[in-house]
């Protein structure tokens, strides 16, 4: 299987058009395409950078003229959860007409959208990159050509990818933000680029405070890998 990510602008997309405008990001939970109708059906969680701005990116959403329904199923704060029918764009229309198909979620920021998509054949792929250049904006970020070993592995062992996904949906935004922070700082490198004050002092907050969301965060996420490399050794 030919694997390739693309960073690709469309004209014809709603999600694209709307994250153009106005502050909101969208990523894809669940997709589903209908042959009969050429509609594309998505679940689809929103996250904007505030009330307001999901707001109006929600109304934006709804009004797009190449959106064909919008429902809203949760929202909390500045984070939504919506299902969408949407007509089939350009460049859908290309991949599906090369016997091209989507292999991942895809998400979609400031203008721009990255697709995952994959090919049986290195023709199928060429062919498809070539008309998708005629009318469409886009860069590929990675192609990979995945063999029969790589693919039943990555099926295998799908439980412990989403076992570490878990983890860190378990992390709370101060535990996030405090390993996010340690790391990039080199908190955890030997010799440290960063001290527990280094941190306590980025937050700031106390030292103690500060090693309490350390230890939390890793907590968790330790729990979480110990799960995981249990489901791939079963």
């Amino acid at each position: 299987m030919i694997d390739i990510a693309l960073d690709m602008e469309q004209y014809d997309c709603p999600f694209i058009d709307t994250t153009a405008d106005h502050e909101v990001a969208f990523a894809a939970m669940q997709w589903e395409f209908d042959q009969s109708v050429r509609e594309l059906e998505t679940r689809m969680v929103v996250e904007a950078d505030g009330r307001d701005a999901l707001d109006n990116g929600l109304e934006a959403l709804q009004a797009h003229g190449n959106m064909n329904d919008l429902s809203l199923l949760r929202r909390q704060g500045e984070v939504a959860q919506i299902r969408t029918v949407i007509e089939e764009t350009a460049a859908m229309r290309t991949i599906r007409g090369h016997d091209g198909y989507i292999t991942g979620p895809f998400h979609i920021e400031a203008g721009s959208e990255v697709w995952h998509v994959g090919f049986d054949t290195s023709h199928d792929a060429d062919r498809t990159l070539s008309d998708l250049d005629r009318d469409n904006e886009f860069d590929v970020v990675e192609r990979e050509n995945t063999g029969l070993p790589e693919l039943q592995d990555v099926v295998q062992n799908a439980g412990a990818a989403m076992t570490l996904v878990n983890g860190c949906r378990d992390l709370s935004e101060t535990e996030r933000e405090t390993l996010e922070t340690a790391v990039s700082e080199g908190y955890f490198e030997s010799p440290r680029g960063a001290t527990l004050g280094n941190l306590a002092d980025e937050f700031g907050v106390s030292k103690p405070a500060v090693s309490k969301n350390l230890r939390r965060g890793e907590r968790k996420m330790i729990e979480r890998v110990v799960e995981a490399l249990d489901d791939i050794d079963e």
